[in-house]
């Protein structure tokens, strides 16, 4: 099986070529909500966007400045977009209102905003303090060539920080400090690489980065990798119910956090096999996948999966430091906390911890997802435990892998 393109990688790449001097052409680009809600987004700030073919297109960049200096945003609940967006347009020189769904203006955002104010941003909130939506004013001048944001919320904060930072720092360069614990680290990783791919290199000491004043450079050409995240799923499928399954388009090399999952199915005792551009997982040579206790603090989404796989693991299985799922696309360990006991487990959690102990017998049970994709694709793989499983809004996973029942359905059948 051939997977989509990564969508952090996709917005990433989006957002890289659109502010670049040059055209880059991007090929395996993700066609989900999430990528389309930044390419319209980055389309009504006029910057040129042409499709080329499937999964292919052409970005003329803006060398910096975006065009459009006034435009009012609706972001939906694609949170790459919404901080990465609040972070560039901070400084552009226009008056912007950002704004997303019901549930993005429930995800915090103060962290990122308070940063950017204090280095000379004009942004106020629209309703609650701490939220979207966001209004953006003209920006004085920068007051700083430092600036500390807190890293134990969510990566995307400094993630916005960064590719914004090189449009405005000091000839010296702007040091962004991060405080306290920087959560999803390797997202954090994925940024600098494709910013160096962009031709703006990002010095990293402990807990400080600086970035250089300067303008990105297209590469000319650039592909996104499959998409580690949704690889989870499948390379669950493989651990549980036989396999193997091998999945094209990410590899050994990839930037992508979640290519440890296959650590850590690995550790429960799966059959894991890397390449340079596939990943194959199977079920132990003998007997039954073995509970685990893991910081799941690096790859909190494909977290997530494991949590459902602990259905299928002799005793049980924790997961540490987790925290972020309380501000993600719903509150996720109250929700996976939840559904998991409806198929039979003995679930407990924390503040940022989930404990699954599997039950002797699943049992049938109708799945609530909370309008998260997430949910949705990895209670599906839960059906490999011979009772039926109904997925309520199966379609939620437009916002990243629209394809993803189709491409289960074939999985399945092809055996």
């Amino acid at each position: 099986m051939v997977l989509p393109g990564s969508k952090s990688i996709s917005n990433r790449v989006l957002l890289l070529a659109a502010l670049a001097n040059g055209t880059t052409i991007v090929d395996g680009l993700l066609d989900a909500d999430d990528t389309r809600v930044m390419r319209a987004a980055l389309a009504r700030l006029a910057v040129a966007i042409e499709p080329l073919g499937p999964g292919s297109l052409r970005v003329t960049g803006c060398g910096g400045s975006l065009p459009v200096a006034s435009a009012e945003l609706n972001l939906g609940n694609a949170g790459t977009a919404f901080r990465s967006l609040t972070a560039a347009l901070a400084f552009a020189g226009g008056r912007y209102v950002l704004d997303g769904v019901a549930r993005m203006r429930e995800r915090p955002i103060g962290d990122l905003v308070d940063a950017l104010n204090a280095l000379g941003a004009q942004i106020r909130y629209v309703g609650r303090a701490g939220f979207p939506p966001l209004r953006i004013e003209p920006a004085t001048a920068l007051g700083s060539d430092r600036v500390s944001v807190r890293g134990d919320v969510s990566s995307q904060f400094l993630t916005g920080l960064l590719m914004a930072a090189p449009a405005i720092a000091p000839i010296s360069g702007l040091q962004i400090r991060v405080d306290g614990p920087l959560i999803s680290r390797p997202y954090v990783d994925m940024t600098v690489a494709l910013m160096s791919r962009f031709d703006v290199e990002v010095d990293r000491d402990a807990d400080v980065l600086t970035v250089p004043r300067a303008t990105y450079r297209t590469p000319g050409r650039i592909k996104v990798e499959g998409d580690a995240s949704g690889a989870s799923y499948f390379l669950a499928l493989g651990a549980i119910a036989g396999g193997p399954v091998r999945l094209q388009g990410v590899g050994r090399d990839s930037d992508q956090g979640d290519i440890r999952f296959t650590e850590v199915l690995a550790d429960m005792g799966a059959q894991i096999e890397i390449g340079d551009d596939y990943l194959s997982a199977a079920a132990p040579t003998a007997g039954r996948l073995r509970g685990v206790d893991r910081d799941m603090n690096h790859i909190p989404d494909a977290a997530m999966t494991l949590a459902v796989v602990a259905l299928f693991a002799d005793g049980t299985t924790r997961l540490r430091n987790i925290g972020s799922w309380r501000v993600k696309e719903t509150d996720r360990i109250a929700a996976m906390a939840t559904e998991l006991r409806k198929l039979g487990a003995v679930v407990e959690e924390g503040s940022d911890w989930l404990a699954v102990t599997p039950p002797e017998r699943l049992r049938e049970a109708t799945i609530d997802t909370y309008d998260d994709h997430r949910i949705a694709m990895c209670f599906s793989i839960a059906a490999a435990g011979g009772f039926p499983i109904q997925i309520r809004d199966p379609g939620c996973v437009a916002k990243t892998f629209p394809t993803y029942f189709d491409d289960l359905a074939k999985l399945v059948h092809a055996r």
